[in-house]
């Protein structure tokens, strides 16, 4: 009797630590204000809504900010509209690039016209999933602030609200 309750209280420790370990990077915090140039990202090539083959080369000289977002994502839900606010604050000084993760065109173009922002940001698929690799994602979402020489001044993993994403997009106009 006492050895089943061991193994029962022993699962139920497992069972917590498996939830927790699959909840937390989700909320991850993590920032990194390491600055990276990494060419392999400009050379990634994506599509548009529309069929075109883009790079993010097509946009240096231009500070950007970069998300990666997928339907499935819950945080991704509030974060893409709030990009959209802050793209609308600033305008043609930054430029608010959201790539989804590996998911059809029809089910990423779904998502945002449900969200009514399908006009709003530039929307490109990465069908293979290889810039969340190059920037070395592991959470949901994923964001890069790229200064117009291209250097990557800031990365966020996990979700930011709108004060910070408006916070990150000023810092990274000051630089």
């Amino acid at each position: 009797m006492f050895v089943k309750k061991i193994y029962w209280t022993i699962g139920i420790v497992f069972i917590v630590l498996g939830a927790v370990a699959f909840y937390f990077p989700q909320q991850s915090v993590q920032e990194s204000n390491d600055e990276v140039v990494n060419d392999e990202l400009f050379d990634l090539v994506f599509a548009d809504y529309e069929g075109n083959k883009v790079t993010l080369r097509d946009f240096k000289g231009t500070p950007l900010v970069v998300n990666v977002w997928a339907k499935w994502c819950p945080f991704c839900r509030k974060e893409l509209p709030d990009f959209v606010t802050i793209q609308k604050e600033f305008g043609e000084d930054v430029l608010f690039i959201a790539i989804d993760r590996n998911e059809s065109l029809g089910v990423a173009k779904d998502y945002t016209d449900e969200l009514g922002i399908t006009h709003d940001l530039v929307f490109l698929l990465d069908q293979t999933d290889r810039f969340y690799s190059s920037i070395g994602g592991f959470s949901m979402p994923e964001t890069i602030f790229v200064d117009s020489s291209g250097v990557i001044q800031f990365h966020k993993r996990g979700v930011m609200d709108l004060a910070e994403i408006r916070r990150r997009t000023q810092e990274l106009l000051s630089l």
